[in-house]
């Protein structure tokens, strides 16, 4: 009982995995595709199968081969006409002397022996019978003389086997089946019609063996089974006197070629069944899948939990791991949009609350003022904030709009050492109080070696607030050094400044949105989104961009920890591929 239960249970389970493959439309896909591939060379053997032509072929030479030897067995049976040789007495009397009278040389080719039904009939019925054809013999004049069939005498009554009144036509199914036989019978073979027994002469193979040469037919009936057709003439020395006729009767033919058509039928069958259950595994493998990656995408399109992760199938070398895999690099950075968007929208709201509480108070304070430099401090504060505000709200708009720029823009290869020096010659043209300078320095390569792909304008954005934040470190009359050097696959910008340097606590904080730390300068004046701004650009050109402190080098020429060593300035470095 255990056992039929497993086994019954095993075939539910089976059949519940078909069932459950069969709804997915590429497992349907699959299997179509399969199967008409297989029917269509199936039906392309059925039709074209040389295995039909070579039978009927065979069966020509073996029915000539026959006809020959009952025609041979036929004429031996024949009775030879002594009596039928008249004298003309006039001729006689016409005779000279020495002259004598006789029939031609070739009357006795043309009157040599005649087919005599009763003798012939034996012998035909004996070498007929056992190889299931119809023989037929036909006299000169191509009027029936012997049919094996019912083996009927010129003169007789003729006996022919008729449907009863009383009989059904054929079922639909036998109609069909009759349809797709002649169909895949048919090709170019003329339709088979039986004659009476005086038109003889109407087969075209009667005609020639009447006129000396044997000549086979091949037809169809309307049954759609093929009849091969062999005449032979029945002739002594060169007198013909008569043909012999044999016909395939039934359908041997047709039941070779169907037992062979039954085999490749068998054959397709099983190989539609083995087909058929690989192409549900085979869609097993991609459409279940499939289903889970996007039953993965739709839970995050919904957003049912906080973060959804999509199915890993990264293990799989093929396309179906490299689109889990796209779609989870996808999901993440969408998910890391999204993170830093929330956190960006906090820190732009914390960072606005500031100046409008600040402008909020002393916007409400300044009806109270009662001297006039109250009022004035007090406008001083309300016109620092509506700066800082306007700067915030600039740099913001900048930075929330570069990732789109970023993302529609094409990079293009971009010549550093224009660039380079076209931003450093405004940086210098521009005239400020401290007299801080820039210089400008190219290492290890030539002007071609310095091309990176990117975008011009952005990546001018990053070099110039680099410059202007080491030019805001810097001491007065100092100077800020950009170097520009080719490694392997890589061309790096280093900008050097002669300030104070980073504490060593901001090193990675300096990159955050909103972070400044400016002792020296009046608090607002620096919305802090500097160097997040140029990080991020540096990034989203796959690079890398950080900051170091230059310090000063040991006695022995080795650099010092910077923990112990005197700080002689802050450096940022950029590393970006080049092409």
């Amino acid at each position: 009982m255990v056992r039929h239960e497993g086994i019954f249970g095993a075939a539910r389970h089976s059949w519940q995995f078909f069932v459950a493959q069969s709804f997915s439309s590429l497992t349907r896909r699959i299997v179509f595709l399969n199967i008409t591939g297989l029917l269509a060379l199936v039906v392309g053997i059925l039709f074209l199968s040389q295995f039909r032509a070579g039978l009927i072929d065979a069966r020509v030479q073996s029915l000539l081969v026959q006809g020959e030897i009952i025609a041979a067995a036929v004429a031996g049976a024949a009775t030879v006409e002594t009596d039928a040789i008249t004298v003309d007495p006039n001729k006689l009397l016409e005779l000279q002397a020495g002259e004598s009278y006789g029939p031609p040389d070739d009357y006795f080719y043309g009157y040599e022996f005649s087919i005599n039904p009763e003798r012939v009939a034996p012998v035909l019925r004996r070498l007929v019978s056992p190889t299931n054809t119809r023989g037929r013999i036909y006299d000169r004049d191509g009027s029936l003389t012997l049919d094996s069939r019912n083996l009927d005498i010129r003169g007789d009554v003729l006996r022919f086997d008729l449907p009863p009144p009383t009989a059904e036509r054929p079922g639909i199914v036998e109609r069909t089946f009759i349809a797709i036989r002649t169909w895949l019978s048919r090709g170019d073979l003329p339709r088979y019609q039986e004659l009476g027994p005086g038109n003889g002469k109407g087969y075209p193979e009667v005609r020639s063996a009447l006129a000396g040469q044997k000549s086979s037919a091949v037809r169809i009936d309307d049954r759609g089974r093929v009849i091969v057709s062999v005449a032979v003439p029945v002739q002594r020395s060169r007198a013909v006197r008569g043909a012999l006729l044999l016909q395939t009767q039934g359908s041997d033919i047709d039941r070779t070629v169907e037992a062979e058509r039954l085999a490749i039928l068998k054959v397709f069958g099983i190989a539609a069944g083995v087909m058929v259950i690989l192409s549900v595994l085979l869609a097993s493998t991609i459409a279940g899948p499939v289903r889970r990656l996007a039953d993965g995408a739709e839970r995050v399109r919904r957003r049912i939990k906080s973060r959804v992760e999509i199915p890993d199938f990264t293990r799989r070398r093929d396309e179906i791991g490299h689109l889990s895999g796209t779609l989870r690099d996808m999901t993440n950075a969408l998910y890391s949009r999204i993170e830093a968007i929330e956190s960006f929208a906090a820190d732009v709201a914390h960072e606005l609350k500031n100046p409008l509480t600040s402008l909020r108070s002393a916007v409400e304070t300044l009806p109270l003022a009662k001297t006039e430099d109250s009022r004035k401090r007090l406008l001083a504060v309300i016109e620092h904030d509506v700066r800082r505000l306007d700067r915030l709200i600039s740099d913001i708009a900048d930075a929330s709009r570069l990732d789109a720029e970023l993302q529609r823009q094409e990079t293009a290869p971009t010549d550093l050492n224009r660039l380079l020096s076209t931003v450093v010659t405004v940086a210098n043209e521009v005239k400020r109080d401290d007299g801080v300078k820039v210089s400008l320095a190219f290492e290890a390569g030539s002007p071609r070696a310095f091309v990176v792909p990117g975008h011009d304008s952005r990546l001018g954005q990053v070099v110039n607030n680099l410059i202007d934040n080491a030019r805001s470190f810097s001491p007065a009359g100092g100077s800020v050094r950009v170097t520009c050097r080719r490694l392997k696959n890589e061309v790096e910008i280093v900008i050097d400044d002669d300030g104070p340097g980073i504490r060593p606590d901001a090193i990675e904080k300096i990159f955050e949105r909103f972070y400044t730390d400016r002792p020296q300068e009046r608090f607002g004046q620096n919305s802090g989104l500097g160097l997040s701004i140029s990080k991020q650009i540096v990034e989203a050109h796959d690079g890398r961009l950080w900051a170091e402190n230059r310090v000063a080098p040991r006695p022995d020429g080795d650099e010092a920890p910077q923990a112990e060593a005197q700080v002689l300035g802050a450096r940022f470095v950029v590393r970006l591929p080049a092409c």
